[in-house]
């Protein structure tokens, strides 16, 4: 692929969800303020949630994620950190052969560190004027892709010359993505053998969101089916379903973990797991689906669970990820 401009013009930006700096409660803290405060994620009245944040869950709840982080830190730090930053230079590699020349990639975070405002500051540095932006989230959600746009737009407010900004709005049916969480799945039936069933967890957000138009509920079945069909599994040997939930409000179901302490019982005693919503391997995975989930499911009766993992740096999703940036370069 050959680009009509220098190759100073284009750049990309990866942006991922976030992470504590650190595994310890004022890190966790400072975190979860941030990520909790964006009314994209909770869209409560500001005045109501700000008390019910900063006098409730704050308090209560830093120090147990803190906790959770601390059993899934890395030497190197934070799993998703330390992996979107193996992505980073994997993907900044495979550009250059890809269109021959060096285009330089950023990562940022939507909430903590490494910023989008220090990040698109680096991409200006270097010259880029045309910016490839890749939310790292294959099922739109306003409480995701969104967030990562109004972080940008309110990062570009501060200049006076704006770059041409390109997105990936989603590509949660995209052949690429399917090829690669499918092949990812054979591979690891290969090396380790092959569970009975297939249980697909997905992230999950308020069933009120869905309601109102946000399009991730459909792009989660939609993304499920393809797997599935790609993987030739019949629609008795898998199973979607969507975790994380937090509060009373109703989410998106069937709960994971309600799905997997039934299981067994219906005779489902061989299971792996995948989470085809996270691009990285984080604490929703290694934490609530790796170990919390398992127990429930070896408590009710379950006999083999294993846990499949999220693409993170492979090949295949670093293949993955070029192509959606070099259809977005077409035409530029």
């Amino acid at each position: 692929m050959e680009l009509k401009h220098s190759s100073g013009n284009y750049g990309v930006l990866l942006v991922n969800l976030g992470t504590p700096d650190e595994p310890t409660t004022p890190a966790v803290r400072r975190y979860l303020n941030q990520f909790l405060s964006d009314p994209r994620v909770v869209d409560v009245p500001k005045w109501l949630w700000q008390c019910i944040l900063k006098g409730v869950i704050l308090p209560f709840r830093s120090p147990r994620a803190a906790k959770a982080y601390s059993s899934i830190w890395w030497e190197e730090g934070s799993p998703l950190r330390v992996i979107s930053e193996r992505q980073q230079k994997a993907l900044q590699d495979a550009l250059m052969f890809a269109v021959g020349h060096k285009l330089p990639v950023e990562l940022a975070m939507t909430y903590g560190q490494p910023s989008i405002p220090d990040a698109l500051e680096r991409l200006t540095a270097a010259g880029v004027t045309k910016i490839v932006v890749l939310p790292l989230f294959p099922q739109y959600s306003c409480s995701t892709t969104a967030a990562v746009f109004d972080g940008i737009a309110a990062a570009l407010k501060k200049q006076r010359l704006l770059p041409d900004l390109r997105s990936v709005h989603h590509y949660h049916d995209h052949p690429a993505f399917v090829k690669a969480m499918a092949g990812k799945v054979s591979a690891y039936w290969q090396q380790n053998g092959r569970g009975k069933h297939l249980l697909m967890s997905f992230h999950g957000i308020p069933q009120r969101y869905a309601d109102q138009g946000d399009p991730y509920a459909q792009h989660c079945h939609e993304t499920a089916t393809s797997v599935a069909e790609a993987l030739g599994l019949s629609a008795t040997e898998w199973t979607i379903s969507f975790q994380s939930r937090v509060g009373r409000e109703q989410w998106l179901t069937p709960y994971t973990d309600d799905t997997l302490k039934a299981m067994p019982a219906q005779g489902i005693k061989d299971l792996d797991v995948i989470c085809p919503a996270f691009s990285v391997d984080c604490l929703e995975t290694l934490e609530e689906i790796k170990e919390e989930n398992r127990e429930y499911f070896e408590h009710a009766g379950g006999e083999q669970y294993r846990y499949i993992e999220c693409l993170n740096d492979s090949p295949c999703h670093i293949q993955m990820m070029v192509t959606l940036i070099k259809e977005q370069l077409v035409g530029w």
